[in-house]
């Protein structure tokens, strides 16, 4: 083969990934901790604190500093009220592509919460070894580095590469109100993509290269029960006054069988393709247990141990990834235990979240969510669902080319220590994805991520799995140096 359309041999790309981890790529993981780069959503004076603005320029300020890949082009975007983003463009060398390869992230992250064990916290990162810990680590702070550091490593043995860009932005976690402006925006500079690589996704374990196939919509609101304007003495109020807490239960159970969690309504549900079903069922053979053991389980005194809703793995990972599910994410009217008094409460308001199967239409399925909550309240409440304003439909990958199923393949076997590529569907929502694919028919996709067992994004405790994060990296450069050397391209 001539030297400017080379294969990259992988052993030189594991190496190289995990030396710039070790090196460049943890560091920086590190000081992106650091910083509470917390989203729009949760954070509404963002712009007043400053810290996406910081994130994003830590981010720029490496990828200008980086010496060895010539051609190199980095800008920050910023418009009045939207969040930041990163953008590069790399040009190719020795390819037989056309097209680009597409990189995205984001640099943004969920708020700090509660429950971190002792001696970890969000915004100070602690690595132990294999994880390091802290908030947007995992999720996704790695992105960035480890997609420019797998195009270096084609770079430093001069094998094929493809022009590449890199698409990060700071909104992600708020449902990425600012990425059409960006995208209309970077259209012409973009180019016609033919990989989009996202890398905010995640694994079914940590011994093989996982690749995400679908992904979850989502939609959601705040559902507000009030009967009265004033609260009561439960002894004068009781059997008189309708308790906003009981209509509640009683309106969350025209969404909701409470006795399985299954959703009743027909319009939040789809079919599953056969094609995925038979991924799931593969993935439920390799993880087995793993499916439900990542998750921390309460065990009380007695030695008793919550459990998941089926044993099942195959019915958990459909449940997680084409089935419908609710979540209350909070609520208001209610007081503190050790302050609640003999009041029966003039109202109740809870948010709702609901994860979507990726052939929903999130808008109809939110529509008529609202339609059954607010029809013919019991006891003629006040009844009120105010929908969210960001609701973003599911993803549906588009079937693999062989080349890249190939690829793939082979690069999780030198990777891996001989193991193959596994499937999955996650049960996240990235809009992105279903934007690009719209965008863009005919490209391939390659969805992947750091976030296997125990890294708990958006939890206490986050943590990336950094073994992984290495051989990720790696797998991506095998991937793209494929993708450059891919039959039907162009040569140079």
């Amino acid at each position: 083969m001539p030297e400017q359309v080379r294969a990259a041999d992988p052993a030189l790309v594991r190496d190289f990934c995990a030396t710039r981890w070790d090196e460049e790529v943890l560091p920086l993981v590190r000081d992106h901790i650091r910083i509470p780069a917390v989203s729009p959503a949760y954070a509404p004076q963002w712009e007043a604190h400053g810290f996406l603005d910081r994130a994003v320029e830590a981010a720029a300020a490496w990828l200008r500093s980086v010496a060895d890949l010539p051609g190199l082009r980095v800008e920050v975007l910023r418009a009045p009220g939207r969040t930041p983003l990163v953008f590069f463009e790399i040009p190719g060398h020795g390819s037989t592509a056309e097209e680009t390869v597409l990189f995205y992230g984001h640099l943004d992250k969920q708020p700090e919460g509660d429950g971190w064990a002792e001696g970890l916290s969000a915004w100070e990162p602690v690595f132990d070894g294999t994880r390091l810990f802290g908030r947007g680590g995992a999720d996704d702070g790695y992105a960035l580095p480890a997609a420019l550091t797998a195009v270096r490593a084609l770079a430093a043995q001069g094998a094929a590469r493809p022009r590449c860009v890199g698409v990060f932005e700071a909104g992600e976690e708020s449902g990425s109100p600012d990425l059409d402006h960006w995208f209309a925006e970077l259209a012409p500079r973009i180019g016609e993509i033919g990989l989009v690589v996202c890398l905010d996704s995640g694994a079914g374990d940590y011994e093989r290269l996982w690749l995400v196939t679908s992904l979850r919509g989502h939609c959601g609101g705040t559902l507000d029960v009030r009967v009265l304007d004033d609260g009561a003495h439960s002894g004068d109020a009781g059997g008189v006054v309708p308790s906003t807490f009981r209509i509640l239960r009683h309106l969350l159970d025209r969404l909701e069988d409470s006795g399985t969690g299954e959703l009743r309504v027909e319009e939040l549900h789809c079919e599953v393709p056969d094609e995925r079903r038979g991924q799931v069922a593969e993935a439920a053979a390799l993880l087995g247990d793993q499916v439900w053991q990542r998750f921390d389980w309460h065990e009380d005194e007695t030695g008793h141990r919550t459990g998941p809703v089926t044993h099942d793995p195959e019915e958990l990972l459909l449940a997680r990834a084409w089935r419908p599910s609710l979540a209350v994410t909070g609520a208001d009217g209610l007081p503190p235990v050790a302050s609640a008094g003999n009041v029966l409460r003039p109202h109740t308001r809870v948010k709702l979240s609901f994860r979507l199967p990726p052939l929903v239409d999130s808008a109809k399925a939110l529509a008529e969510v609202a339609r059954l909550l607010e029809d013919a309240p019991p006891h003629g409440a006040s009844v009120r669902f105010t929908p969210d304003r960001v609701l973003a439909d599911g993803w549906h990958a588009p079937p693999e080319h062989p080349w890249l199923r190939e690829a793939l393949s082979a690069a999780s076997r030198a990777c891996f220590d001989g193991a193959d590529a596994a499937r999955i569907g996650q049960g996240g929502t990235i809009p992105l994805m279903g934007q690009l694919s719209r965008q863009f028919p005919e490209a391939q996709f390659l969805a992947c991520g750091v976030l296997g067992p125990g890294a708990n994004a958006h939890g206490p405790n986050e943590s990336l799995h950094v073994p992984y994060g290495q051989r990720l990296t790696a797998c991506l450069a095998l991937a793209v140096n494929a993708f450059a050397l891919r039959p039907g391209g162009t040569a140079d």
